[in-house]
């Protein structure tokens, strides 16, 4: 599994209203790619904004703390502050075509009250992005989360970016009307969010991939959404997580969001208090 690039994963969720309109103020930095770089692709380049997708995870709890091993499928760029697909050879179908995938491990902590669970990422960990020329790798689980995915028919892959996380949050409530849906049962797929920021640096041929700005952003920031599981044990849990970058300086493509910022930008898994805040009121 690969996911190089430094990142800076900062709290991201769909929390409501009140994420919905600090998301509309939002401005994400551009960047360019430039498909011609991938071995059997055809020649474009473009630019965007973000990048959208969706996560498997393997994720294990002991007392107040976790381990969490996690695999990203890119599955569309898109522009205009998030609002816009761009066409791009991202997919599986024709030989043109390439995958973007990326490999996260982490740690941290968790609080609980009443149904509601909070998890805060310690610094640390890693942050791998990978091209996949021939959109043919397989992504093996592990037993657990303190090991990483491993990869099969990867030997052609190419390392774009790594990165080690520096923060992140996340909330799990089982008792939202997103979760638990009409016929209750806690068994929705928005039932919380989660956002991180790692540190991200772009290899010399994720220089040629992520051709803009220059230098490229040193931020990644990762927002996600939660589907319903029991933070107990060892838990297999996926859903959707985006992707947006930016300069730790502020100096290329504006400041760095705050991590609750970044948590309602998007469609994701973050929702630190902008969710608690939404179910207290």
């Amino acid at each position: 599994m690969k996911i190089p690039l430094p990142l800076r994963v900062s709290a991201l969720a769909i929390a409501g209203a009140l994420a919905a309109g600090n998301a509309a103020a939002q401005t994400f930095p551009d960047f360019v790619v430039n498909e011609g770089s991938v071995t059997g692709a055809n020649p474009a380049t473009f630019t965007a904004d973000k990048i959208t997708g969706n996560y498997n995870e393997v994720i294990s709890f002991s007392g107040n703390t976790f381990q969490a091993a996690l695999i990203w499928d890119a599955g569309q760029f898109v522009a205009n502050d998030g609002r816009t697909p761009v066409n791009s050879q991202l997919g599986l179908l024709f030989n043109n075509q390439y995958r973007l995938y990326g490999i996260f491990q982490g740690t941290g902590t968790t609080t609980t009250s009443g149904s509601v669970t909070g998890f805060n990422f310690a610094p640390g960990g890693s942050l791998r992005i990978f091209l996949d020329p021939n959109s043919n790798t397989t992504f093996n689980a592990p037993s657990n989360g303190g090991s990483p995915y491993t990869t099969g028919n990867s030997g052609d892959d190419i390392l774009l970016a790594s990165g080690t996380p520096s923060s992140g949050q996340g909330t799990l409530d089982p008792n939202l009307p997103t979760c638990t849906g009409s016929s209750g049962g806690g068994s929705g797929i928005n039932c919380g969010n989660f956002g991180a920021s790692s540190n991200f640096t772009l290899t010399s041929a994720g220089s040629s991939y992520f051709t803009s700005p220059v230098p490229f952003y040193n931020v990644s920031f990762q927002s996600g959404q939660l589907n319903n599981f029991s933070p107990t044990g060892t838990q297999s849990i996926n859903g959707s997580l985006d992707v947006i970058f930016n300069s730790g300086g502020g100096n290329t493509g504006g400041p760095v969001p705050e991590p609750g910022t970044v948590a309602l930008l998007g469609l994701g898994i973050l929702g630190l208090a902008a969710m608690r805040r939404s179910r207290r009121h």
